[in-house]
């Protein structure tokens, strides 16, 4: 609803905004029209009372005065002033004056050529010879013979009206001390002489002003009015048509984001046909998008969590199938052995085994599957189990593996493989006869020396390839002495800069302490690696399994 109102805030500022230009402008072009009109009526009004003035008086009448002015004698002008047909005419024009409100009407013969130099110069004001004046402040009106200023700026205008004996198209607007007015200016042709005579009408315009202001104010409150309906009942169809409809998306948005259960069916009202209701189909789809997006990932964490169950079995039965035991062989203080595995995953392919076959042989067996997971771990306990079924037949580790390859070849259709390095040692003597199917070499320590690589005679992986013949090879290992053997995870194990930790790292990690016990061995080498990887992932299983012939 906050949303709605703000939006709803925003429609009708932006109206009221819009609405404001659009009053202005109207009124300004309304004011300009109506100012205009009012000025041509006025003029107009001015204009018909110059025609009536003419009618009082004859042409012959009128060019006596004018040449009368000639003399410049003030008291023939005295005594024509107050002859009787002279104030006859003068009250005539005042009557109409006072008739018609206007400010004054006079009668007046201007100097053309003085007027001509004064419209091109523009300097001073041209003078008029009065016959006649009615101005309405009677100590302010000129009399018979006096002269009076004329405006320059009106010069050229007179001129042309003077020369065509028509009216002008321009206005005669004034502001003076004696207010806002229009004139009419009149010229007038007498008897086909050249008498510069003009009637002149001055028409007060001070109504102009508040007529404008007047209609200023109705205009606006007309406008304001009529917008402040528009704005409503826009506002109520944008409320019904879009507003609405957003607030209903928005708030079953907000609701199937809250309960992520239920498809939002108030959206199937909206039925705007336009984009909104596009809009509304479209969040529809993304919610029944999500609730079958839901559902499967539901399905699949179900799925995972059996699977993960299952995993955790085979983790345990795996870890159940390796000797875990330490000591191993409590009773037996010819030698000591500790082996470690931990998988990349779950479950893993690599695999150690370790038992006694009488009293006076121990069977060492190390192994790496292809691959990893589960695929890798079922793969490892056939090969774990099948060698140590081999062992119970005979102890040639040549033999055994030949026979397990011959086995894991056949109907090997996943291409899997593994390698294996296999020990038999001779208790009592020390010595070792093993061989080596493709795994990484061993590592002995052998008297006061430090640990390394025994480089054997590698054969090829069993399960690899059917006829495979191995070799065989013997050691020893004496008292005080020890052997490592590890897959190829240890050496292979990976850093964030992509580095090997290699056989290197391995053997100086064996040699920080070369007469611990096998359990710190194994555990002085995953050390070194862990702070070698750091945060890297592990992509290989780790196993170690470490020897020693104690002394006696």
């Amino acid at each position: 609803m906050k949303n709605k109102r703000k939006l709803v805030r925003k429609f009708i500022l932006g109206f009221v905004i819009v609405g404001m230009v659009i009053s202005g402008i109207s009124i300004v072009i309304g004011v300009h029209g109506f100012g205009e009109s009012i000025k041509k009526q006025y003029n107009d009004t001015a204009y018909d009372i110059a025609e009536t003035v003419v009618t009082m008086l004859s042409q012959e009448e009128l060019a006596a005065y004018a040449e009368l002015l000639q003399t410049k004698d003030e008291d023939i002008f005295r005594s024509v002033m107050e002859s009787e047909r002279y104030q006859e005419i003068w009250q005539q024009m005042d009557h109409l004056r006072a008739s018609m409100g206007a400010n004054d009407i006079f009668i007046a013969v201007v100097d053309r050529e003085q007027l001509k130099e004064e419209a091109m110069a523009a300097e001073d004001w041209a003078p008029l010879y009065y016959l006649f004046d009615t101005f309405h402040q009677v100590e302010d009106s000129y009399a018979l013979g006096n002269t009076g200023p004329f405006n320059p700026k009106y010069a050229k205008e007179i001129n042309l009206q003077l020369e065509t004996y028509c009216r002008t198209s321009n206005y005669y607007i004034s502001r003076s001390q004696y207010g806002y007015n229009t004139s009419a200016v009149l010229p007038v042709r007498v008897q086909e002489r050249d008498l510069p005579i003009l009637i002149c009408v001055e028409i007060p315009m001070s109504t102009l002003q508040s007529a404008i202001l007047e209609l200023s104010f109705h205009t606006l409150g007309s406008i304001v009015v009529a917008m402040a309906v528009i704005i409503l009942l826009f506002v109520y169809y944008l409320y019904r048509t879009v507003i609405r409809p957003i607030d209903i998306i928005a708030e079953e948005t907000e609701n199937f984001g809250v309960s992520g259960t239920q498809l939002s069916k108030r959206l199937w009202t909206i039925q705007t046909g336009d984009e909104l209701q596009g809009l509304a189909e479209s969040v529809l789809k993304m919610e029944q998008g999500i609730l079958d997006y839901v559902q499967n990932i539901m399905a699949v964490t179900a799925e995972k969590e059996r699977i993960s169950a299952e995993l955790n079995v085979a983790t345990e039965i795996q870890a159940d199938m390796l000797p875990r035991i330490f000591p191993a062989f409590p009773d037996r203080r010819e030698f000591d052995i500790y082996a470690s595995m931990t998988p990349a995953k779950e479950v893993g392919g690599d695999f150690y085994d370790f038992f006694l076959v009488d009293e006076d042989h121990l069977v060492i067996v190390i192994g790496d599957v292809s691959g990893k997971g589960v695929p890798a771990a079922l793969y490892m306990v056939i090969a774990k189990t099948l060698l140590k079924n081999q062992v119970g037949n005979c102890l040639s580790p040549k033999e055994i593996l030949e026979e397990v390859n011959g086995q894991l070849c056949e109907n090997n259709q996943s291409d899997m493989f593994v390698t294996v390095w296999l020990g038999i040692m001779e208790i009592s003597t020390g010595k070792i006869l093993a061989a080596n199917a493709g795994h990484e070499f061993p590592a002995v320590r052998k008297g006061d020396g430090g640990f390394c690589l025994l480089q054997d005679k590698h054969g090829f992986v069993l399960g690899g390839m059917e006829g495979s013949k191995y070799t065989e090879y013997a050691f020893d290992i004496q008292e005080g002495e020890s052997l490592c053997i590890y897959t190829d995870g240890v050496p292979e194990a990976t850093n964030a800069e992509n580095e090997l930790f290699g056989t290197d790292r391995m053997l100086e990690a064996l040699n920080e302490d070369q007469h611990a016990d096998p359990q710190r061995m194994v555990q002085q080498v995953q050390d070194r690696i862990d702070e070698f990887v750091g945060q890297a992932p592990q992509f290989d299983d780790l196993t170690m399994l470490v020897l020693v012939r104690n002394q006696s």
